[in-house]
């Protein structure tokens, strides 16, 4: 039996994948989730062999659970994604995600992809794979990332350098640099387009 967790914001999309994989004769869900926060307990409570993230959740988003668990190994994680971006999945990839797939994948493809992830293969969707073979690098260092990052989370400059450690002038020198990379006019702008190209 394949135990899995499921994490998604939208009620509507999370019980119709609880009720789907249910009918599954070997996936038991073991618990349903709405929050990134919520994921990462769920799965530190059940250690389920998969975990079923929505990318875009409050708290903390897919690939932000899945690196907050790589250091619980026995529980593989998959990318389920309505907005698939494919520097979204460099992102997943370095997170050591083991699936990334559209929401629009069918209940069966779906339980297959979970089946194979649990036997400890990869799954990624052609489509997006072949995207992120020609997409642009990021030209963003990662300090600019994690401060983009929590710009877009609606943190004011203080609490993003508390958050992360540095001086409030450092961080306001990333968001300097990381405008001028981006060719932005503010930090929000900034942060929108850096996350528009699935760069944070």
């Amino acid at each position: 039996m394949i135990r899995i967790v499921i994490a998604d914001d939208e009620g509507l999309i999370r019980g119709a994948l609880v009720a789907l994989l249910s009918l599954e004769p070997d996936i038991e869900v073991v618990a349903d989730v709405d929050d990134g926060h919520a994921a990462v307990a769920a799965v530190l409570e059940h250690d389920p062999d998969v975990v079923l993230l929505d990318l875009e959740m409050p708290g903390l988003d897919g690939i932000e659970v899945a690196h907050e668990l790589r250091s619980h190994p026995t529980s593989q994680t998959i990318i389920v994604t309505r907005h698939a971006r494919p520097g979204t999945l460099r992102r997943a990839l370095a997170a050591k995600v083991r699936g990334f797939v559209p929401k629009s994948t069918p209940a069966s493809g779906l339980a297959a992809i979970i089946r194979s992830v649990a036997s400890g293969e990869r799954y990624v969707d052609a489509t997006l794979a072949a995207a992120a073979l020609t997409e642009e690098e990021s030209p963003l260092t990662a300090r600019e990332t994690d401060v983009l990052r929590l710009t877009r989370e609606g943190l004011p400059t203080k609490h993003i350098a508390k958050t992360l450690g540095l001086a409030h002038g450092t961080v306001r020198n990333h968001l300097s640099s990381a405008m001028a990379k981006l060719h932005a006019d503010s930090r929000v702008t900034a942060a929108a387009t850096a996350h528009d190209r699935g760069w944070v």
